[in-house]
C-alpha cells in the first residue's frame, strides 16, 4: 500500500546520501547559544557566523532591545489576530508611517514576513489579463507569489535588460498591465540588478510598472540605506519596493512601499495579509527603532563593505571561483554537490558557519558555499574565515593552482 510520503522518496534518498554517517547536517544546524552578532556555540564549539544576513549587526542593538522589552511589557507577547481583525495596534501603524518617511513614499503595508510580503503583493497586484516579467534568478518567494496569482508569467534572462526589452516589445500591442519584477541584490550570488538599464526599458512602454525586492540591499546600499534605488538615484522610477526586516533590520517581518494612490486597497484583497496573524508588538517596536539605526548607519555600511572587500580579495587571491563582484554576499562556487558538502563540513569542523546552497535552488545549478558578512565582524575574524577556507581546500585538494581572481559571472 502506498504511503503518503512515498512521493518524497527521491528527496529522502538524496538527503540521506548528503548527510551520510552522522557528521554535521547542513539542513539541521542548531545554534545552541548565540554569543554575539558574529559568534555562536554550535555542537559545543565556538563558531564564527558567516552566513546569517545580519548585515549591520543590529540584532543586539541596545536601543532595539529596549524598545522590544518595553513593548513586550506594555502590550504582551502577541496580537492573536490578523491585521484586518484585532491585529493592528498603534505600533503597527507607527511602523508603517516610519517606513513611509524612511523610503520617502506615500504608502506602506507591513506583513508578518518578507516571504508573505512577496506572496501578498505579487499574487494580488496583477490580474488574469496582465503580465509579470520576472528576472529568472528571482527568489523562491517571488516565484511562489506570481504562481499564486492569475497573471501570465514571462521570465527574462538574469540581469539582461535587452532580453526584457525584447519581451516587452512583443507585448506592446496587447492589452493589460505589465509588471517587471527584479531584486536589488540577488540573494545567492550577491550581484546587483542593472537598475538604470531596466528603468530605461520600462519607460519605453505604456502600462508598465516596476517592483524591486530590496531584501538584501536595504541597509547595505545608498547613503541612508534605502537600497539600490537610492544608490542609483532612481527611487521615483520604482513603483513598488518590497523588503524584509529579517536582514539588515535585525528582526522579522516584511513590507511593501509605494506612491500609488490606490495602494492601500491591497489590504482588502491580499489573502496572506488578511488571514495571517500580525507581528508581535515587541517585533514591531524593535523594527521601528532599527530603521532609525539603518538610516543613520553610514559608518556601519562602510565597515560592512570593508569586510566584504577583505573577504572577497582574500578568497580570490587563493584561487577560489566566486559568484560575483564585491558584495556582503560572497558566494564560493564548489565543483559539485559532494565537494560542496564535504567543504561545508570541513568549515564547520574548524568553527566557521556559512550557508550551503544546492541546486536546483541556485543559479546555473551551482553548489555554493555562501558567506554573508556583518559590520560587526572584526578584521581578525574575516582573516580567520579566509585561513580556514584555505586549510579545508588543502585537505580536500580542490583548489586549482592559480592566484588570479576568478569570478563565475565573468
Amino acid at each position: 500500500m502506498a504511503d503518503l510520503f512515498d512521493r518524497f522518496e527521491s528527496l529522502r534518498a538524496r538527503r540521506d546520501a548528503l548527510v551520510g554517517d552522522g557528521g554535521h547536517d547542513p539542513f539541521q544546524v542548531q545554534m545552541d547559544e548565540v554569543l554575539s552578532q558574529t559568534e555562536a556555540m554550535i555542537n559545543g564549539r565556538k563558531t564564527i557566523l558567516a552566513g546569517t544576513n545580519n548585515y549591520l549587526g543590529l540584532t543586539f542593538a541596545p536601543e532595539a532591545l529596549q524598545a522590544a522589552h518595553d513593548a513586550l511589557e506594555a502590550a504582551g507577547t502577541g496580537t492573536t489576530g490578523s491585521r484586518v481583525a484585532n491585529g493592528t495596534y498603534a505600533g503597527h501603524k507607527a511602523l508603517e508611517n516610519r517606513l513611509c518617511s524612511f523610503f520617502e513614499k506615500e504608502q506602506a503595508i507591513v506583513f508578518s514576513t518578507g516571504y508573505l510580503a512577496n506572496l501578498s503583493v505579487l499574487s494580488t497586484l496583477v490580474g488574469s489579463d496582465d503580465y509579470i516579467l520576472m528576472d529568472a534568478d528571482c527568489h523562491a518567494s517571488i516565484y511562489d507569489g506570481v504562481r499564486m496569482g492569475d497573471a501570465q508569467i514571462i521570465r527574462f534572462k538574469h540581469n539582461d535588460a535587452a532580453d526584457l526589452d525584447k519581451r516587452l516589445a512583443r507585448l506592446a500591442k496587447k492589452p493589460g498591465n505589465k509588471l517587471i519584477v527584479i531584486e536589488g541584490v540577488y540573494s545567492m550570488l550577491g550581484d546587483k540588478a542593472p537598475l538604470s538599464d531596466i528603468v530605461e526599458v520600462k519607460n519605453k512602454y505604456d502600462d508598465v510598472y516596476l517592483l524591486s525586492d530590496e531584501a538584501h540591499s536595504v541597509g547595505v546600499l545608498g547613503r541612508y540605506g534605502r537600497g539600490l534605488p537610492e544608490e542609483t538615484n532612481l527611487e521615483d522610477d520604482v513603483d513598488f519596493i518590497v523588503g524584509t526586516f529579517s536582514k539588515s533590520v535585525g528582526t522579522v517581518g516584511g513590507f511593501c512601499v509605494s506612491n500609488h494612490p490606490q495602494f492601500d486597497l491591497l489590504r482588502l484583497a491580499c489573502r496572506p495579509y488578511i488571514f495571517t496573524a500580525s507581528l508581535p508588538p515587541s517585533v514591531v517596536a524593535s523594527a521601528r527603532v532599527s530603521l532609525d539605526l539603518v538610516e543613520k548607519g553610514g559608518a556601519l555600511r562602510k565597515r560592512l563593505m570593508r569586510n566584504a572587500e577583505r573577504l572577497h580579495s582574500g578568497l580570490s587571491a587563493l584561487g577560489f571561483t566566486l559568484g560575483g563582484d564585491v558584495s556582503p554576499v560572497v558566494a564560493v562556487v564548489a565543483s559539485d554537490v559532494e565537494v560542496g558538502v564535504a567543504f561545508w563540513r570541513g568549515l564547520m569542523d574548524a568553527g566557521i558557519y556559512v550557508n550551503l546552497a544546492l541546486p536546483p535552488a541556485t543559479p546555473h545549478n551551482y553548489t555554493l558555499l555562501r558567506c554573508s558578512l556583518c559590520a560587526a565582524h572584526t578584521s581578525a575574524q574575516v582573516d580567520r574565515i579566509v585561513e580556514i577556507f584555505a586549510e579545508v581546500a588543502a585537505d580536500l585538494d580542490v583548489l586549482p593552482p592559480i592566484s588570479k581572481k576568478k569570478t563565475a559571472l565573468a
